[in-house]
């Protein structure tokens, strides 16, 4: 079936380019005949401009979705490759504010390292930044068409300012691969049940933090509430961290060695991060719960009937108990 698919799709391909320009052809040559009944130049003049403006859209269409030229990744660090491939680096990646060499005339490999903690640290800033945002996203928004809508968004926007950060000129191809290259990364990109007690477990740890349980005592009522909404934050923060760190392991990769070490290290990392992002985002959301809750509470115990000269037992204890409670409330907020 695919055999037969593939060549098919490149024939109807063709055949719609050439009934394109085709048609193309035939309006311009319709127009020419008409402007040159006007001036006897005016059609040729016409016919150059179209042509002009086709050339001008191929060429900047040519440096739109052309390949930057890259020389092939060194196995390692004293691969022979590796001077020609860190001048290669050093000449399409930014110079950091911070390097201590920045104006340097001889970029060498020990200055590309130097230059790339820098940028490391930048990016894993941007991440935890987004992936803050997407914890609060997922945890409010869980299950919901604007949470998912979200959250890509800001995976995109994060892959985005990362590989900005990394490369003095940007290239759509090249976004576009480093982009998918992360997504095949990613954890069930392609459903692997034996990944997923690897990524479980930093959300698992994280969700029950000790942070989380000081919040949290025994009994209360809403610890299931609670709970629900820091897994959702928390699994989403967590692919976010994932997203980030990946994209910037992609961006600073010199060699083969460090392509295969991609996927252990940003899982590492993404664990440790959400631990902070956790650490950090848990007090706001428990704080901003609770007053909810208890500003939800208040308002309906205030919808409660007062006692009145005819009203009975039953309704003078159930005004009482909503006063009381009320009270209460407003004593502990």
């Amino acid at each position: 079936m695919k055999k037969k698919t593939i060549p098919f799709l490149l024939a109807f391909l063709v055949a719609v380019l050439l009934l394109t320009a085709v048609f193309t052809f035939n309006q311009l040559n319709t127009a020419a005949k008409l402007l040159s009944t006007l001036h006897p130049y005016a059609g040729a003049a016409f016919l150059m401009l179209a042509a002009a403006s086709f050339l001008a859209l191929f060429f900047s269409a040519y440096q739109l979705f052309r390949m930057p030229r890259h020389p092939s990744l060194p196995e390692n660090d004293s691969s022979g490759a590796m001077e020609e491939y860190a001048r290669h680096s050093a000449e399409r990646m930014p110079a950091h504010p911070m390097h201590p060499e920045t104006n340097a005339e001889q970029k060498d490999l020990r200055w590309v390292k130097t230059n790339l903690k820098f940028l490391e640290v930048d990016a894993l800033a941007s991440t935890k930044e987004i992936a803050t945002k997407n914890f609060f996203v997922g945890a409010f928004a869980q299950n919901t068409s604007y949470g998912t809508t979200t959250s890509t968004l800001n995976m995109l926007k994060l892959t985005w300012r990362i590989y900005s950060l990394h490369h003095k000129e940007q290239n759509l191809r090249e976004f576009s691969s480093v982009l998918l290259g992360a997504y095949r990364l990613m954890p069930l990109s392609d459903f692997r049940k034996e990944e997923i007690p690897t990524h479980i477990k930093p959300i698992i740890q994280s969700a029950f933090s000790n942070t989380l349980s000081s919040l949290l005592p025994a009994g209360n009522l809403l610890a299931p509430l609670f709970l629900n909404l820091f897994m959702a934050g928390a699994t989403n923060a967590y692919l976010t961290c994932l997203v980030g760190i990946i994209t910037a392991r992609r961006c600073q990769m010199l060699s083969e060695e460090d392509h295969r070490e991609i996927v252990q290290q940003s899982t590492f990392e993404a664990a440790f991060m959400l631990k902070e992002i956790v650490r950090e985002c848990n007090p706001v959301l428990s704080v901003t719960i609770s007053n909810a809750v208890k500003k939800a509470g208040i308002e309906s115990l205030d919808t409660v009937t007062p006692t009145s000269a005819g009203s009975g037992i039953a309704q003078d204890i159930v005004s009482h108990l909503a006063n009381s409670i009320k009270h209460i409330m407003k004593e502990n907020s």
